[in-house]
């Protein structure tokens, strides 16, 4: 088994579901929305990392695992806006999808329960990214099927630093909060949708921008 594929088994033994087919044929049907958004995420999950550095600046551990992390996903960011331009897709606003924000929802307002909890959102959001690449791979152009498999290993490897960091943060393990979050995921991923996003729930009928 290589390394990829045994990456790719524990993030499919971590998630409580798999993506399901409704929004895999929404995402074919709507690929240069796909791209938009998935820019979107690439930034903001460097915008996060940033964020966390900022605010914590007393843990070396998170301040290097968030300084690589930020790196890399401005590097994705990039080569999603390359790719884009190549196929004449503009760039432009998108409204968030409820994906983090419902995650976020349940996070603790006060430290160190907070940091645990944003660490937690951050695996888990990267373990879906990895799972969602990986199930659209297969689907796509030659083009974006190279890259959607080139990113699962960094993705990989981030869900897995932000659950370190977030037993580092507890002192300990973890596994309750993380099945807190993974039950508020596991609706947000299965439940229909009425804007199609990169971690957006199914949606039925048309598409909304």
């Amino acid at each position: 088994m290589s390394d990829q594929q045994a990456a790719l088994n524990d993030i499919h033994n971590f998630l409580p579901c798999r993506t399901p087919r409704q929004w895999i044929e929404n995402a074919l049907a709507n690929q240069d929305l796909m791209l938009i958004d998935h820019a979107h995420c690439e930034k903001k999950a460097a915008s996060t990392a940033l964020s966390l550095m900022y605010r914590y600046v007393d843990n070396p551990e998170l301040l290097n695992k968030m300084s690589r992390l930020a790196r890399e996903e401005l590097r994705h960011f990039e080569q999603v806006l390359a790719i884009m331009k190549k196929r004449g897709v503009v760039y432009n606003h998108l409204s968030p999808a409820r994906y983090a924000a419902g995650l976020r929802k349940a996070v603790r307002p006060e430290d160190p329960g907070r940091l645990v909890d944003v660490l937690i959102v951050g695996a888990i959001i990267e373990a879906r990214s990895c799972e969602r690449f990986a199930a659209l791979a297969p689907h796509l152009d030659e083009t974006l099927t190279t890259f959607y498999n080139s990113l699962l290993k960094s993705e990989a490897r981030h869900y897995q630093d932000y659950l370190k960091l977030a037993e580092q943060a507890n002192g300990g393990p973890v596994s309750e909060r993380v099945t807190a979050f993974l039950a508020i995921e596991q609706q947000l991923i299965e439940q229909p949708d009425t804007e199609f996003r990169f971690h957006s729930g199914p949606v039925s009928g048309g598409i909304a921008c």
